[in-house]
């Protein structure tokens, strides 16, 4: 039996590396609202952790009635469940220090959890450095992208005085958090100050990169294998908004190309896709097994050209992601494959989280 859970406090919890973390209200409020979330890739016989068995049932079945859909219905278990339960590994949304010594205090075998160097590794990996790492190989003809390690706030000055508008990303941080945007007009680093500062005191450093006119967003998905290869599963087109993610497209693999090559050429996402596959099996080493994705992004090369250009890494989430959910909900709503037939996946937030298909 394979114990899935949703933890979508993960980054947060990287962020702090503390084996007794408390996710903030909202990270909270997410897992017990969509801890349902990993039924829809669970195969038969397996569980999956949630808060409330009884709420989470409910909220996946009528998940599936809305969605129309008549898939199998997993186990919902509880925290107290997990010492009686035959358990032979685990597969959360993404592995932290404060998620591995909560299994542990509940009764999960420690040959199911990972170990202190292990955990540490993949805290290291999913530091945007790693992305920083990664970009310079990315970057090939018909691509854009720097990024800079910032240790001192001078070092942020002298890259808004070149380029005027620049973007601040904290090392560890969730979708939409641990962001600043700075001008030299507008928004200017004084303003942005203390923020910095802590930042530099909590973490070390921040990365900076230039602001890009952005077109679009989407993504890349893979999986980590446990023999050290990484396999490309497919297309993410997302929505953000001020840098958090709203929702997804469900389309074909064939369908979303062809959005995509309505802008660039299919042949270099191609060749990034072949390019992160081959670094990410090297750079990994066996140290990460899993799913991860990459984010990017369409952007103008200027604001007088006009001309498009692919930001090959934006942002490596070296975790599942919603467009791993994403992939296997297109999957379950269009068995037949049909390039025609597309969707909308949105998490909507009224007294409680839902995941809602458009």
């Amino acid at each position: 039996m394979t114990l899935h859970l949703f933890n979508p406090e993960h980054d947060i919890a990287l962020a702090a590396n503390l084996s007794n973390f408390t996710a903030p209200h909202a990270g909270r409020q997410l897992r017990h609202d969509l801890g349902w979330l990993p039924a829809l890739w669970a195969d038969e016989g397996d569980a999956v952790l949630v808060d409330d068995v009884h709420y989470a049932t409910a909220a996946y079945e009528r998940f599936l009635k809305n969605a129309r859909l008549h898939v199998r219905k997993a186990m919902m278990v509880e925290r107290r469940q997990l010492a009686r339960l035959p358990i032979s590994q685990i597969a959360p949304w993404g592995w932290d220090l404060a998620l591995r010594d909560s299994l542990r205090r509940a009764g999960c075998a420690p040959s199911l959890l990972p170990g202190d160097e292990q955990i540490a590794c993949i805290r290291r990996l999913s530091n945007r450095e790693t992305a920083h790492l990664l970009l310079p190989d990315l970057r090939i003809d018909g691509t854009i992208g720097e990024s800079f390690i910032c240790r001192q706030e001078s070092d942020v000055s002298v890259l808004l005085d070149h380029y005027g508008r620049v973007v601040l990303k904290a090392p560890w941080s969730s979708s939409g958090r641990g962001l600043r945007f700075l001008d030299k007009e507008r928004n200017t680093l004084p303003m942005q100050s203390g923020w910095l500062r802590r930042m530099l005191s909590a973490q070390g450093f921040v990365m900076a990169e230039p602001y890009y006119d952005k077109v679009l967003d989407f993504g890349m998905e893979f999986v980590a294998q446990a023999d050290g290869t990484v396999d490309y599963l497919g297309l993410s087109l997302f929505h953000t908004k001020n840098g958090a993610y709203t929702g997804n497209v469900l389309a074909t693999e064939q369908a979303k190309r062809a959005s995509l090559g309505r802008y660039i050429p299919l042949s270099l996402l191609d060749e990034v896709a072949r390019r992160i596959t081959r670094l990410t099996s090297a750079y990994f080493a066996c140290n990460y097994v899993g799913s991860f994705g990459v984010d990017m992004m369409l952007v103008h090369d200027t604001i007088a050209s006009r001309r498009l250009l692919l930001h090959p890494c934006v942002e490596l989430n070296l975790r599942r992601t919603m467009g791993h959910v994403a992939l296997t909900l297109t999957t379950l709503c269009n068995p037949t494959n049909d390039d025609e037939r597309q969707k909308v996946m949105r998490i909507e937030l009224t007294d409680h989280y839902f995941l809602k298909l458009t």
